[in-house]
């Protein structure tokens, strides 16, 4: 007798678990995706190539050292190699996103600008943190180097958020973003209950955001809608700039403030990350 109710209370346990990891999966919750376990850094750049790289690439190529054109500072130069994308020649070409995809994520990004340019990092394809030379800016806006860029409608701009202090460095310099990202939740029924967050930004060693919520896409994002999870894009038409040294790392459903965080996913990296 002991051993039956010892079975069926097993049973009963296992399908209370099935239940929950149904709901969760529903919720945006789900396990990382084969090949990209939760913990394991991804690096998109890591091929060599632009495999890794939704089509179009446009005029991204991979290239090795990157520094200011002699000739002129507003635009970069480089050595053949790997290890770096630049936008092009012109630089300025279409926007570049991963075919890997993320909800929470750890993320560190490494980029140059030349002087005066433009670029951004845009977490799902939906929540840009700005890349801008801000050198000097004493005030910096929500449109500086590390801002969380501001939403639009009617023609209107509103919710941008200001890093708190500029730690840009030089034009032609490379910089860092280190940054966790909490991506927006939803429920069973995919109706959204939480908005995304940047947990931590930080720039170049500086804290300069922690905790900012957006309530939906920033102005300029691929995609208008909002969902669990989203491919890295960087901004290519807004002036010239390089990348290099890209790791993504999904962030555990069990680590404390981010339980129940949408795992990192991938299509498919092809010679990327291995």
């Amino acid at each position: 007798m002991s051993i039956r109710k010892d079975s069926i209370s097993r049973v009963c346990r296992i399908a209370a678990v099935a239940a929950l990891l149904v709901v969760a999966a529903r919720c945006g919750a789900a396990p990382a995706a084969s090949g990209s376990p939760s913990g394991e850094w991804a690096e998109p750049l890591a091929g060599g190539d632009l495999s890794a790289w939704r089509q179009p690439t446009g005029a991204w190529e991979v290239v090795g050292d990157v520094f200011l054109n002699p000739t002129s500072a507003g635009l970069l130069a480089w050595k053949p190699g790997a290890g770096s994308i630049v936008n092009g020649p012109k630089g300025r070409t279409n926007n570049i996103l991963t075919k890997m995809e993320h909800g929470d994520v750890e993320a560190h990004v490494e980029f140059m600008v030349p002087k005066g340019s433009n670029s951004g990092v845009y977490f799902m394809g939906r929540y840009e943190i700005q890349v801008f030379d801000s050198w000097g800016a004493k005030e910096p806006k929500y449109s500086d180097c590390g801002g969380i860029y501001e939403r639009w409608k009617d023609n209107k701009g509103y919710e941008g958020h200001a890093p708190r202090v500029n730690a840009s460095r030089a034009p032609g310099e490379w910089q860092t973003f280190d940054v966790v990202f909490r991506a927006p939740r939803f429920d069973a029924d995919g109706k959204k209950i939480a908005n995304a967050r940047s947990v931590k930004v930080v720039h170049n060693g500086v804290i300069i955001h922690e905790n900012v919520e957006v309530t939906g896409p920033t102005r300029a994002a691929t995609f208008n809608d909002e969902k669990p999870v989203g491919p890295l894009m960087l901004q290519g038409d807004h002036g010239p700039v390089a990348y290099r040294n890209i790791r993504l790392r999904a962030i555990s459903p069990n680590s404390g403030a981010t339980a129940s965080a949408p795992a990192l996913s991938r299509e498919s990296l092809g010679g990327a990350g291995r």
